[in-house]
């Protein structure tokens, strides 16, 4: 019977519109630092809180909290690529996931999040903007 649901489960993936089955894909802080030296067109997006936005970020990035990402999606362009991060990687993952499915241009989710870019030695900016 298990198997019945196979070819019927693949169908129904495939009948799916692509962006439906669109997923960030993951990248460490190495590929993320040299993804942003190599393309200064990445949009880098930061969805912290305020707060620990000031308490250091990357250079460049933009923050839009998590919990305004739908109210202000459209600040995001869909047409260049999109790398997010957060402190560890678990929300810019779900904002990343999210904005793959809108997205025409790639979208990337740091994982380990700015604490793995920073334990890396990579350069961070402090206090505000």
């Amino acid at each position: 019977m298990r198997l019945f649901h196979l070819p019927l489960l693949l169908i129904l993936l495939l009948a799916l519109p692509a962006p439906l089955l669109a997923a960030a894909q993951n990248i460490s802080a190495a590929q993320s630092r040299e993804m942003l030296q190599k393309d200064p067109q990445i949009y880098l997006l930061d969805v912290r809180t305020r707060e620990e936005y000031l308490q250091i970020r990357l250079e460049k990035a933009h923050l839009i909290p998590i919990e305004e990402i739908l109210r202000r999606v459209n600040e995001i362009p869909a047409d260049r690529p999109v790398l997010v991060y957060c402190a560890v990687g678990s929300r810019s993952a779900q904002v990343a996931n999210y904005l793959a499915r809108r997205n025409k241009a790639a979208v990337y989710n740091m994982y380990g999040g700015i604490w793995g870019w920073q334990m890396r030695g990579y350069p961070v900016l402090q206090g505000r903007p």
